[in-house]
């Protein structure tokens, strides 16, 4: 057997041993630390991590990548998470990663426990992208007679919103002065799309550097005590920033599990550490509802897979790991409850045997399976409670 095989087999079996016999997110807690320590080696001296929340939807697993940093500060983005990760990290200090409606900011300042609204106004950064968005949040921070936190966010290229240049966010800055109960402490600039320029457009290195002009002219327009945080990176791009006398810290959190969303280059020392598990049910000679010569057809054609298997649930954020060859089928197509799975003619893939996906992302998949189970040494040994959804 390859290493694969191997390395997939005995997951395997520690799930049966765990008595897992569902669909499960697995966590391999060994490459998870491989991976934290692969990325404080490329990580530059000199940039603060903030760890994303809603990549690691998970306390265990967010404090085991902040032991490793001494990380005491995290970006949130869904209130819900936010309160529970605010009493999880009690000396975080919390940015937010996307703009929300002070509608939602008010309600939870109306419901919550005074202890959390306190939090909320003493250790969230909010984020604001627009001059209207400005007047909100003063308004509200004056009817509630507290400071509000915020960072502006700024459009670094990707044009996903945010303030559009330097100039415009002086001006927008200058309008802030005017509400004494809001406190400017610098800027956010996220910047996925780096990876995604072509070569022809300059390719990622020339973004790179474009982006940091902007970040850097961003920055330059707030006056010193204004600018304590000038974050920008996520996991595709965090390890090739350095300090540069403005950008003081960069973000990450799914690069840590390695989703396949983020096999990039960047990340080519780590390894993947999620994978969704589930049951084989079914093996089957595979077979379209109708006349037997349209299945025969398509086969011929090689549209349709002559062996297949039916799965234990399915249509997830995720593409096939093993057994090798395994593949979806795009006639037959998704199902949540007993998934088709084309398999190889050589597939010796058995019924309550287990198939392994890993998932495109780590945001929103991790909470879709219950407890983590957390793998290590060729044995289940953990099971990781996930943070709700809403």
């Amino acid at each position: 057997m390859g290493e694969r095989a191997d390395y997939f087999g005995d997951v395997s079996a520690a799930l049966k041993e765990a008595g897992i016999h569902r669909p499960a997110l697995v966590l391999d807690r060994d490459r998870l630390d491989g991976n934290i320590a692969a990325v404080r080696r490329k990580l530059h001296e000199g940039l603060a991590l903030r760890i994303v929340d809603k990549s690691l939807p998970c306390i265990p697993l967010m404090r085991r990548v902040a032991g490793t940093f001494s990380a005491d500060r995290i970006m949130s983005f869904h209130l819900p998470v936010t309160r529970v990760m605010l009493q999880a990290f009690p000396e975080a200090d919390f940015l937010y990663g996307k703009p929300l409606p002070v509608a939602a900011l008010r309600h939870e300042f109306n419901s919550a426990r005074p202890e959390i609204g306190e939090m909320l106004a003493k250790r969230v950064v909010w984020l604001i992208d627009t001059e209207e968005r400005l007047e909100h949040y003063a308004a509200l921070a004056t009817e509630r007679g507290i400071t509000l936190r915020f960072a502006f966010e700024v459009d670094t290229g990707m044009h996903r919103g945010g303030i559009a240049d330097a100039e415009a966010l002086k001006s927008l800055f200058d309008v802030s002065r005017r509400s004494p109960q809001l406190e400017c402490e610098g800027i956010m600039g996220y910047e996925a799309h780096i990876p995604e320029i072509p070569g022809l457009f300059g390719g990622a290195e020339g973004e790179h550097e474009k982006v940091a002009e902007r970040l850097h002219a961003f920055a330059a327009a707030l006056p010193p005590e204004c600018r304590r945080i000038v974050n920008t990176g996520g996991s595709k791009t965090s390890v090739t920033y350095r300090p540069d006398g403005m950008i003081n810290e960069v973000s990450m959190g799914s690069g840590f599990v390695k989703p396949t969303d983020f096999d990039v280059k960047a990340l080519a020392e780590l390894k993947p550490a999620i994978f969704i598990a589930t049951p084989v049910l079914k093996i089957v000679e595979a077979r379209l509802p109708g006349p037997l010569l349209v299945t025969r057809f398509l086969q011929a054609l090689g549209m349709f897979p002559r062996k297949g298997c039916f799965l234990y649930s399915g249509k997830w954020y995720a593409r096939p790991a093993w057994p090798e060859g395994m593949k979806e089928n795009d006639i037959w197509g998704l199902s949540s409850n007993q998934q088709l799975m084309g398999l190889p003619s050589g597939c010796d893939l058995k019924v309550d045997d287990v198939a392994f996906f890993r998932p495109t992302q780590s945001e929103a998949v991790l909470q879709q399976f219950g407890a983590i189970a957390v793998y290590s040494g060729g044995r289940i040994v953990e099971n990781w409670d996930v943070l709700p959804t809403g």
